[in-house]
């Protein structure tokens, strides 16, 4: 099979369409006929050589595709070869086939077409899981969303007008703004040009974001802090702004506030399958329902990954951006 490789570590043209071995599906695993994936932020750092994946696993990126089951690993049961599929992933997705333990794997949502489900894994159990799950926002709180019109902004928007929460984003640009609201956004703040935690405590009466979802790091970390309300709780997934920050530990004793940090590729498969039990249980029926829908910016060729990457880092999308297999 084809597959992008990494033969050294660098810029976009680093990627590497080549033949490689095909994988083959181990104890409680099944094979995916990919016929898409999508391209998130943890890519653009393993292509640089900052996010080296698990050890065992697969070399190449991708952390979410779609595709038809075509090999079933012993011991599998409750799939079918020719089952189409979306699976949240270690990584392998850039290639033909990826090798997917069952506890990953989920149904194409109703209403979704195969190659649009390329988009909701990793968004759905990155949102829930750390939203839901870990904060636990609840009806008529109010999240902040910095990044709005990301894939994961996108999600986290429709996600929580949802349950029933107020949403503040924060984005670039009036067009992103825009989008933002298109999906739900409550509040919108265009952070080059206006000082986001003013703007919140202006919309909130003084009171802050009960939760922040964060994709920053440190150097947002002293004013999501400020922006957090009594009792909120701060969930950083990203670290687009730096890792090393200080913590006024006043402030946060002062508001009685949470600092939370995860990733979701290095947790052991156990933790991976609950979450993924939990989206399905609890993202899917919104999906199918109409509620809550996958924003999809463009797709490119697999083998053009190269310049889905360009597209990514220049931060001219809203939603996601899929990598379509050849022949797909």
């Amino acid at each position: 099979m084809y597959a992008i490789t990494i033969p050294e570590p660098g810029g976009p043209e680093s990627l590497v369409w080549a033949e490689v071995p095909e994988p083959v599906p181990g104890e409680g695993e099944v094979l995916v006929e990919v016929v898409a994936s999508a391209v998130n932020r943890a890519d653009l750092l393993q292509r640089q050589g900052f996010y080296d994946p698990p050890p065992g696993t697969s070399p190449y990126p991708g952390l979410e595709c779609s595709g038809r089951i075509v090999a079933l690993g012993a011991g599998v049961t409750g799939w079918s070869v020719g089952d189409e599929v979306c699976a949240l992933l270690v990584g392998g997705g850039y290639a033909e086939k990826v090798a997917v333990p069952v506890g990953q794997l989920l149904p194409v949502p109703e209403g979704v077409d195969l190659t649009t489900a390329a988009a909701l894994p990793e968004v759905a159990c990155t949102v829930w899981s750390n939203i839901f799950m870990i904060a636990h926002l609840r009806p008529g709180e109010t999240l902040l969303v910095h990044g709005g019109a990301s894939g994961i902004g996108t999600m986290a928007i429709q996600l929580a007008k949802a349950v029933g929460a107020r949403v503040v984003v924060t984005a670039g640009s009036p067009a992103k703004l825009a989008r933002c609201a298109e999906l739900g956004a409550d509040v919108l703040i265009d952070y080059r040009e206006q000082d986001f935690v003013a703007e919140l405590h202006k919309a909130t009466d003084g009171a802050g974001a009960d939760v922040i979802l964060d994709i920053v790091g440190a150097k947002y970390l002293e004013r999501n802090i400020e922006a957090l309300a009594v009792n909120g709780r701060l969930v950083i997934i990203g670290l687009q702004g730096g890792v090393k920050a200080e913590v006024n530990l006043r402030a946060l004793l002062a508001k009685r506030a949470a600092v939370m940090a995860t990733t979701l590729r290095t947790r052991p498969e156990q933790e991976k399958a609950a979450i993924v039990a939990a989206v399905r249980e609890h993202v899917w029926p919104l999906i199918g329902a109409g509620t809550v829908r996958p924003v999809v910016d463009r797709t490119v060729p697999m083998p053009d990954a190269a310049e889905a990457h360009r597209i990514l880092e220049s931060g001219d999308h809203v939603g996601k951006v899929l990598l379509l297999a050849p022949g797909a």
